[in-house]
């Protein structure tokens, strides 16, 4: 029989505000000291009491204006009753009948809900502490309490996903979404963002569901979708022997690329909602303090319209558009530099550049640019676990270089040399290209000397050219290069080449 599987996302976003949710403690959640960025507050001794933190409030606004959703008037926090050790209260905050955000749509995908909580603390399971054995040796648990009150978002999508490359699609535009609007820094190797997928599988033409599995612990995109295929073809298993899918939570075990069982799926009422006693109700309404259309256009141009236009205006391969569109700060940095390119271009005279046609001169520009920014740069970028705010090239600097290149003063080598350096300390490319003596020589007058020095000393391939042996080009080609010191432009070269040994 064939199936058809029906995926729906829950993901988990920590926001990137300056404290946690209900207290004045630092949000740092990758704080490696345990225990330090806590209170009273959100280690809920007796007699303290929760305040709403007005940014978190409003980065979850941002999430549901971007998404298209409608911004709920009235909301309220509630209180979600169950017992695990990371939960100091023994409840946790969150939102169940009023969220801030219902409805929306990313994708194709429809948005359920967009709500509001608080994040849980850390467990550490150890053999030991300090270096002592524990009793019994026995293995222990430590709670670091630093992330337990850090506000967290949690969007709920409908059922509308029927692919593992879908649903990962979808979790990576969230991601770029979460970043652009500045609500959250949504790193998943770092846990600031955690996908759980739930998953069903039903006849392929039925309108029924099937019984849905949820599966958690997932914290990478590629993680996401494998986790996801594994459980399709899972629960296709189970019903092929005659089985019955079970509806529960199931854990996604990385090392051994499968879905494990963890326990029974709770339902709503398992966790005895009820609206939390000591929080308000949020008005979020201009009469509330919240002006829902000033935070709409707020917004910054948002990743699908971003590449949408980057298509059309720079006329760049879709592959590409993607990197750069994926973070704001990147695709910030190329339009940067892209207008000082394109400043250039409208105040040159380009036709005296050697090789280059009459036409496109702006898009060749800007696709030399976007080749350098996906490939050399990224690699630099990479190497040094850096991102592009941290990077001391300006916007100008690699605009410089990119001209150079474009003008055929520099070997592609060389380049690579040049931007090396400046990555590393920030340099001018002129300084450092001056500093070398890396400008590429293509005045063919000026490389006929040389030219003909390595004529007379190899004879051997001239002979080979001569009868017809092209590859002996090439060869000649490399020894006027080291010649050089690779600062002769090796097309040049060649040309040189061809017509004496042609007698041209």
């Amino acid at each position: 029989m064939n199936y058809e599987p029906v995926i729906g996302l829950e993901i988990h976003a920590e926001l990137n505000t300056l404290n946690k949710m209900f207290c004045g403690c630092k949000n740092d959640p990758l704080e490696h000291h345990p225990n330090v960025n806590i209170c009273p507050v959100c280690m809920a001794h007796p007699g303290t009491l929760p305040v709403i933190n007005r940014d978190a409030i409003e980065k979850v606004i941002r999430v549901g204006l971007a998404l298209g959703g409608d911004i709920s008037p009235h909301s309220q926090f509630d209180r979600k009753n169950y017992f695990y050790p990371d939960l100091p209260k023994g409840y946790q905050i969150s939102q169940y009948k009023y969220p801030i955000v219902a409805g929306g749509n990313l994708r194709g995908v429809r948005i359920t809900r967009v709500h509001l909580e608080e994040d849980t603390g850390r467990l550490q399971h150890v053999e030991n502490t300090m270096g002592l054995e524990l009793s019994l040796g026995r293995p222990a648990t430590l709670v670091d309490y630093n992330r337990a009150g850090v506000p967290l978002m949690e969007l709920v999508t409908e059922p509308d996903l029927r692919s593992a490359a879908d649903a990962r699609v979808f979790a990576e535009e969230l991601h770029d979404v979460l970043r652009y609007v500045n609500a959250s820094d949504a790193d998943m190797e770092k846990g600031q963002m955690r996908i759980e997928a739930n998953i069903s599988i039903r006849p392929v033409g039925s309108i029924e569901f099937g019984t849905k599995v949820e599966v958690k612990n997932i914290n990478s995109f590629r993680a996401a979708e494998r986790a996801i295929l594994y459980e399709i073809e899972r629960q296709k298993d189970v019903l092929e022997s005659g089985g019955t899918v079970s509806q529960e939570t199931r854990g996604w075990d990385d090392a051994g690329q499968k879905t494990v069982s963890q326990r029974s799926k709770e339902s709503a009422h398992d966790y005895r909602y009820f609206p939390e006693p000591d929080l308000p109700p949020l008005n979020l309404t201009k009469e509330g303090g919240f002006d829902i259309e000033a935070i709409r256009s707020s917004l910054p141009e948002l990743p699908q319209a971003k590449r949408t236009r980057f298509e059309k205006q720079y006329v760049l391969p879709s592959k590409i558009v993607s990197f750069l569109v994926s973070d704001k700060h990147l695709a910030d940095y190329f339009e940067q530099a892209s207008s000082e390119l394109l400043e250039w271009v409208s105040n040159s005279n380009l036709e005296t550049l050697p090789g280059r046609q009459a036409g496109g001169r702006p898009s060749m520009l800007i696709q030399l640019l976007a080749n350098y920014m996906s490939s050399d740069l990224q690699a630099l970028l990479v190497a040094k676990s850096a991102s592009i705010i941290e990077m001391r090239i300006t916007p100008e600097n690699l605009a410089e270089l990119i001209k150079m290149i474009y003008k055929n003063e520099l070997s592609s080598r060389a380049a690579k040399n040049v931007l090396a350096r400046m990555f590393a300390d920030g340099s001018d490319p002129s300084t450092v290209v001056e500093e070398g003596n890396l400008r590429q020589v293509s005045d063919s007058n000026a490389l006929e000397d040389v030219v003909q020095k390595i004529i007379q000393e190899n004879s051997k391939p001239v002979e080979d050219y001569k009868k017809g042996k092209d590859v002996a080009l090439q060869v000649l080609v490399g020894k006027v290069m080291k010649e050089t010191k690779g600062a002769a432009n090796p097309e040049v070269v060649r040309g040189v080449l061809t017509r004496i040994l042609r007698g041209v």
